[in-house]
């Protein structure tokens, strides 16, 4: 998927402007930011549903608007409604005569990975329920690009394991995902990359592998014996260092490497190592683009 320049005006309010982005094959993306920011906006450009202000789009090679190229996509809208008397198995297996044939075999087990019950109609069925129909109906024909808006709505912590686990099998076969939240928890476990929009404008993409290597973690090291404080002072990307004893704190800056070879040298007995808050380091690029559209231009 590939977008230059991409623009949308919605009279005098902006809903996206001139986002430029390459999704690779292969790639699961996610897509971040608060409500309004301008996700299902772009979303909506990719499905063409809604048409540019000005901007290119391409996904999978070609133009959305061809029906050849919709149909090689998966879509969850944020906005899932089924509110039909029909029961969930009838709606799926028409759209799967819709999109070209799904076997039933495929309905069937994709149901039973989600703990789905399709007998029922789907205006009885609860948020969380629907959600899960909503999921099957995106992957079961397996779709070549996978577009979700806020996924793991209503769903509960199994379910979301489970999905979890579909999407990074649908990455190892090579298709793509693209996953829109405004919850970085939802998206950080399986993102190869995250880019964050905010008030219509891609503010940062960034490696999820990167981000964690060079993100600022709290680390905590228990001793079988007292340990001197010099044999960790100065350590690199070692900060906040405490020593008390046979217990020692510190905040680490990027690979813990250095510590760990230094901590080698005595016997450890525990060791407490907290995982970096991606959230933060995100929030961090929110309000540093603020006070760069903030800023007085000179004159």
């Amino acid at each position: 998927m590939q977008t230059e320049g991409l623009t949308k005006y919605y009279g005098k309010r902006r809903g996206l402007e001139d986002l430029t982005l390459d999704i690779q094959p292969g790639e699961v993306f996610g897509y971040l930011g608060p409500n309004g920011a301008g996700k299902t906006t772009t979303i909506r450009l990719l499905l063409d549903v809604i048409r540019p202000t000005r901007g290119t789009v391409r996904v999978l090679g070609a133009d959305p608007r061809e029906p050849a190229t919709r149909a090689r996509m998966g879509y969850l809208p944020g906005d899932l409604v089924l509110e039909e008397r029909d029961r969930a198995i009838d709606y799926l297996r028409f759209l799967g005569r819709v999109r070209g044939g799904v076997p039933a075999s495929r309905i069937e087990a994709l149901a039973e990975r989600f703990d789905a019950d399709l007998s029922v109609p789907m205006r009885r069925l609860s948020k969380g329920n629907k959600q899960k129909i909503g999921l099957i109906q995106a992957f079961m024909h397996e779709p070549e690009f996978v577009i979700l808006d806020e996924p793991t709505a209503g769903l509960d912590p199994l379910v979301q394991q489970e999905f979890l686990a579909l999407v990074r099998e649908v990455r190892t076969s090579g298709r793509t995902v693209l996953m829109s939240s405004h919850v970085l928890a939802e998206v950080e476990n399986v993102s190869d990359r995250v880019g964050i929009v905010r008030g219509g404008r891609l503010v940062a993409v960034e490696n999820v592998a990167v981000l964690r290597e060079k993100a600022v973690r709290r680390v905590e090291l228990h001793f079988e014996s007292p340990v001197p404080r010099a044999a960790f002072a100065g350590l690199p990307g070692v900060r906040d260092l405490r020593v008390e004893g046979a217990g020692l704190s510190c905040t680490i800056d990027g690979r813990p490497d250095a510590l760990i070879k230094a901590a080698a040298r005595f016997t450890v007995v525990h060791l407490v190592s907290a995982e970096p808050d991606l959230e933060e380091i995100f929030l961090t690029y929110y309000s540093n683009e603020e006070a760069h559209h903030d800023r007085p231009r000179s004159a």
